[in-house]
């Protein structure tokens, strides 16, 4: 197993993010800048799987890709598989115009790890929360827009905080703890 990780995405906000995560368990991470092929597909899984072996096929090394959704209950799941072209097509803004009163979501990540063609593991986590009734902050993505449950503000609002209960940090801990492991029982 190669202790470099490739972090397979044309979103540096996401690197930075999954990077900080990372180095708390000293794992670090190489930003690979590659705007991979957006598949569409009912499921973050799918998605995920399909840009974890488009990245390893790149460049055959030990890959890590982050594909998440946003999952607002009122509008039966959407955007989920889809939040990326709905953050790039109508925006947060479009998102709030689209709510009524019940605003309750979850935010998922899933993680891909592909260090073999074909062979890819994923790690996944699920915040549940609620989407705001304006855009609070200005950070990417709809972190302007969800609260995690148990807190009062959005994503952006929690500045760093955000990455010590997000479901990027969840999904990332998950895989940091299995690669930990795996390290260790291969004696590296």
């Amino acid at each position: 197993m190669s202790s470099s990780v490739f972090f397979v995405s044309s979103n540096e906000n996401k690197f930075k993010e999954a990077r900080a995560i990372l180095s708390e368990f000293e794992i670090p991470l190489q930003f690979f800048k590659y705007k991979l092929q957006e598949m569409q597909a009912n499921s973050l899984e799918e998605v995920a799987q399909y840009k974890a072996k488009q990245a390893f096929s790149l460049c055959s090394r030990p890959v890590l890709i982050e594909d998440d959704g946003l999952f607002v209950q009122s509008l039966k799941g959407f955007p989920g598989p889809y939040s990326s072209f709905a953050l790039d097509t109508i925006g947060n803004k479009g998102i709030l115009r689209l709510l009524t009163k019940q605003r309750r979501a979850v935010f998922r990540s899933i993680i891909a790890y592909c260090e073999e063609e074909n062979d890819v593991l994923l790690f996944d986590a699920t915040v549940r929360g609620k989407i705001s009734t304006k855009t609070c902050g200005n950070k990417w993505g709809f972190d302007p827009i969800f609260i995690p449950e148990g807190q009062t503000m959005t994503y952006s609002q929690l500045k760093n905080k955000k990455n010590l209960i997000s479901h990027r940090y969840l999904a990332l801990k998950k895989f940091a703890n299995w690669y930990l492991r795996k390290k260790k029982s291969s004696g590296l």
